[in-house]
């Protein structure tokens, strides 16, 4: 199954979940979509599997092979699974770039990294999937400064996530740590996609 590209707001009223963690998508109709949207049965346990790990999924960007590819490789850490697989989701630098504030979505941080905008300690890297360890540093190219939606995004940024550091005047952020449950995702149960796949 290829990577999702459709309208992310459709996915999100059909999930009920809010897959650019703003909750617009589901502000004004928080309903599937559809004639018949507002007229859903009951779901089985499998789909209520499914339906989290497609959350999650849609969330972060990904194909069902990678998805699957880092759910195993979760299983090698040590600790709870569905935690190390989030935690391994979130190191990704896609997402961290997304998380910088060096984009407004985790879509549009994805095309910022392949079109070559950053370099990680000091080395170009356009892969989205990239997974970036604690204590590297993720360094807007200093051509890249003066793209004006990059300008715009960082101007906007209200708050960013604490395992991350952004220093304003080096255009440079540091992965400090792998987040805390707390810190991501708080509506999704991950031992549902644990299930899921275990089942």
């Amino acid at each position: 199954m290829s990577r999702y590209t459709g309208p992310t707001w459709k996915k999100a009223r059909r999930l009920k979940y809010s897959i650019t963690e703003t909750g617009n998508e589901i502000a004004k109709r928080n309903y599937a979509p559809g004639q018949h949207g507002q007229r859903r049965g009951k779901i089985s346990e499998y789909g209520v599997q499914l339906q989290e790990k497609q959350k999650v999924r849609y969330t972060y960007g990904l194909n069902e092979r990678q998805f699957r590819k880092t759910f195993n490789e979760a299983k090698k850490l040590e600790g709870p699974q569905g935690e190390n697989f989030l935690f391994l989701l979130e190191s990704r630098l896609d997402n961290l770039v997304y998380r910088g504030g060096y984009a407004r979505t985790r879509q549009q941080a994805r095309q910022f990294v392949s079109h070559g905008h950053f370099l990680v300690d000091g080395k170009k890297v356009d892969i989205p999937s990239y997974r970036v360890r604690p204590g590297q540093v993720i360094e807007l190219k200093e051509k890249s400064r003066s793209v004006p939606l990059i300008k715009e995004n960082l101007a906007n940024v209200r708050q960013r996530a604490e395992f991350v550091n952004y220093d304003e005047n080096t255009f440079k952020t540091t992965f400090v740590r792998f987040p805390e449950r707390s810190e991501i995702l708080s509506d999704i149960h991950e031992n549902l996609i644990v299930e899921f796949y275990n089942r």
